[in-house]
């Protein structure tokens, strides 16, 4: 949520309410207050934290096109999360859990809006070959949803809300006696809670910021803190828009023109929240502060003024007095009477503890979405990866509700999914039907699966998390190969599967990154050198995370068959590192360059990639090599690519300048893994490709028209039609 112009008036038109503040100084301050004698965590100073609101600034990566620099992430968090310790402020993350369907269409809009960006990054890609500016900056694929689970890995308490999280966040603070809220929404300046300090104004190092001061604030524009809710809905928010409240906001600028003449003349929305105020003051009587009621001398139709209730009440938080519009107890579980009531106490407090994904959102609301993610809508050989991981969703939503019963028995509803892709207008959700998934025997009950011990169902739990992706095979690999290379394989087998456009040179890329990754140090990785970006290389990076949440959301469905960790971004991909072996395999290097000349991870993608071949052999699949060779985008002259000397990056197995060097050595045989160290020895690791070809086969992008709009993807048939 928002409030319209309230952040803009008070940096500009109302500094008195913008305090400096110096953190740890606070931190000393409060505990002296609250001092009891005890020493215990929740005694210790407490900050709020609105973690969606963060994001951007957590993530201060010089990389976030490429899928994400997810270890030097995890490092600036650590670091970040340390600041506070050594001040001795215990931190407090929310999250969005849900959107709620109040603020559907702000949500839309927002989606769209974004949408236009990613346009525009991509042509920039095309065109130039780099990475654009901040002006277009988008946050790396999955960020919000991993960012969970990396702050719980670093010992942080972190919730998940049910309903609106500022809401949540808002009510914390005051039930608790928080320090502060840290954030950068202007409603928790219209809460009456703790005080709200600015995440874009911190200064980690120094812990200094600046705190709004809702107090002075109502002084400058003379209201009280009561009186701010119905200030804030007429100037519009997430759940009373803008336009609605125009009429009231036209007339009340006129009014204060006529007595104000002089006031802020040169401050336009100075003189709007001016206006508002005085409007609000003086409908605001005796009757209206006892009942909390909007009064009735605003000029309002009776859906705005049921609008307006609604707006109010939002802001309202538990123990001050609530206008009754109904029942405002939890809404019941959409899909109750196909699950027992100990998987809904289960999913709901998984969920709220952040460690949950998915599972909450189909089996008590019914309805899932996904934001925006870097694809390029004018690429059609690449599927949108909402319809890539359609099917899987689907086993999932059928392993949730099912649940031990054959689908011919059950009577479902579909799950109304809300996804942003090229051709979705976003008026109104897709409606998936869940699918039953596909085990020799009858589909697992979930109880069994979330509740049950013993080593049959530790089996059970593996072959359901791996039916969702069609790949039951790859159990024989369980315990051979690391759980995130495993998880990894699992993925890029999936992809395979559904993007027949998906060339050798793609898996491999996918694949060697993968086993490569965990011999790279941070520094390492900081420092991968890309002559130039692919653009089609950045939507297979963000396919690959989106894959990552689909595989959290299957293991968390199934019972946690993996451990967590090994699902996380930063244990199988980083967008640097992938996008240099997209460019090296799609060049015809050979697989010992492209798996940086050592013969541990040779082996380990040679026996990863037979798996994978002989499992898309068996469902028909023949992966054909298809290099791309991408070319330089021309660019500016003296553009800084971060390209390094003049020596030849695809000999030396890392992208650090240079040209492009075709190799069209024969093909060797690498496929057999019990064949790997003897091709090591030969010094053999098999070159890339059939024949290296210059040129990307296909239409070209110029083909297609630059700014010729995508049409409406088809859906992907169900799993097993």
């Amino acid at each position: 949520m928002g409030v319209k112009g309230l952040q803009s008036f008070m940096d500009r038109c109302c500094p008195e309410a913008c305090v400096s503040v110096n953190l740890r100084e606070m931190s000393r301050q409060h505990a002296a207050k609250r001092q009891t004698g005890c020493t215990t965590t929740t005694n210790r100073p407490t900050l709020v934290v609105d973690g969606m609101a963060c994001l951007r600034h957590w993530y201060s990566c010089k990389d976030w096109v490429c899928g994400g620099q997810w270890r030097e992430y995890m490092d600036g968090l650590k670091g970040w999360v340390e600041a506070f310790s050594s001040a001795g402020i215990r931190l407090v993350f929310f999250f969005d859990g849900v959107v709620e369907e109040q603020k559907r269409q702000e949500w839309v809009k927002r989606r769209r809006r974004v949408n236009g960006e990613i346009s525009k990054l991509f042509r920039h890609i095309k065109a130039q070959g780099e990475q654009p500016g901040r002006e277009l900056f988008c946050l790396p694929s999955g960020l919000a949803t991993f960012t969970r689970f990396a702050l719980r890995s670093l010992g942080q308490e972190v919730f998940c809300s049910v309903r609106e999280a500022d809401y949540e966040i808002a009510s914390y603070a005051r039930q608790h006696g928080s320090m502060g809220i840290l954030g950068q929404d202007s409603d928790f300046i219209i809460y009456d809670s703790a005080p709200c300090f600015s995440v874009a104004k911190l200064r980690i190092h120094s812990l200094t910021t600046v705190m709004y001061d809702r107090q002075r604030l109502c002084q400058t524009i003379g209201l009280t803190v009561a009186q701010l809710p119905l200030l804030a809905c007429l100037l519009g928010n997430d759940v009373v828009s803008e336009d609605k409240m125009m009429h009231i906001r036209n007339n009340a600028m006129a009014t204060y023109r006529i007595d104000n003449p002089i006031a802020h003349s040169g401050a336009p929305q100075g003189q709007m929240v001016m206006a508002v105020s005085h409007l609000v003051s003086s409908v605001w009587g005796r009757e209206e502060q006892e009942t909390g009621l909007i009064p009735q001398t605003l000029n309002l139709s009776a859906p705005h003024r049921e609008l307006l209730k609604r707006g109010v009440r939002s802001y309202l938080l538990p123990g001050e007095e609530a206008i009754q519009l109904g029942d405002i107890s939890a809404p019941s579980s959409a899909f109750e009477k196909h699950v027992s009531s100990e998987i809904l106490k289960a999913c709901r407090e998984k969920h709220v503890a952040a460690e949950g994904f998915m599972v909450y959102s189909v089996l008590c609301e019914g309805v899932i979405e996904c934001s925006n993610t870097l694809e390029d809508e004018e690429d059609t050989e690449l599927l949108p990866q909402a319809l890539v991981y359609k099917p899987c969703r689907q086993r999932i939503y059928g392993l949730l509700l099912f649940n031990g019963h054959e689908g011919s028995r059950v009577d479902l509803p579909a799950i109304r999914e809300w996804f942003v892709y090229a051709g979705n207008a976003l008026k109104e959700p897709d409606m998936v039907h869940p699918v039953p998934i596909s085990l020799q025997y009858n589909q697992p009950v979930l109880d069994l699966l979330w509740f049950g011990n013993g080593p049959e169902v530790s089996s059970l739990r593996l072959k359901s998390f791996l039916s969702m992706f069609d790949c039951q095979e790859l159990s024989e690999l369980y315990g051979a190969v690391e759980d995130s290379l495993l998880a990894a394989l699992c993925l890029v087998t999936y992809i395979a599967l559904q993007i027949q456009t998906l060339s050798q040179e793609d898996c491999d890329a996918y694949l060697s990154q993968a086993v490569c990754l965990r011999l790279k140090s941070q520094k390492e990785l900081q420092h991968i050198k890309l002559p130039f970006l692919c653009s089609r290389a950045v939507q297979l990076g963000s396919l690959y995370v989106r894959g990552l949440a689909h595989l959290l959301g299957a293991n968390c469905a199934s019972g946690g068959p993996l451990p967590g960790a090994a699902l996380m971004p930063w244990s199988s991909f980083d967008g640097r590192l992938f996008h240099s072996k997209y460019l090296l395999a799609h060049s015809g290097s050979d697989n010992t360059v492209l798996l940086d000349r050592d013969p541990f991870c040779l082996s380990q993608f040679l026996c990863l990639r037979e798996k994978l071949t002989e499992t898309c052999r068996k469902r028909g699949r023949v992966l054909q090599s298809r290099p791309k060779a991408p070319q330089q985008a021309p660019g500016p002259p003296n553009r800084d690519r971060h390209t390094g000397g003049g020596e030849n990056w695809s000999e030396r197995g890392e992208t650090t300048g240079g040209g492009w060097r075709e190799r069209g050595e024969a093909r060797g045989d690498p496929n057999k893994c019990e064949n790997r160290e003897r091709l090591w020895e030969r010094g053999g690791g098999g070159t890339r490709g059939e024949h290296f070809h210059p040129h990307p086969r296909g239409r070209s992008h110029r083909s297609r028209g630059r700014y010729q709009l995508a049409p409406r993807w088809s859906q992907p048939p169900a799993p097993g039609t």
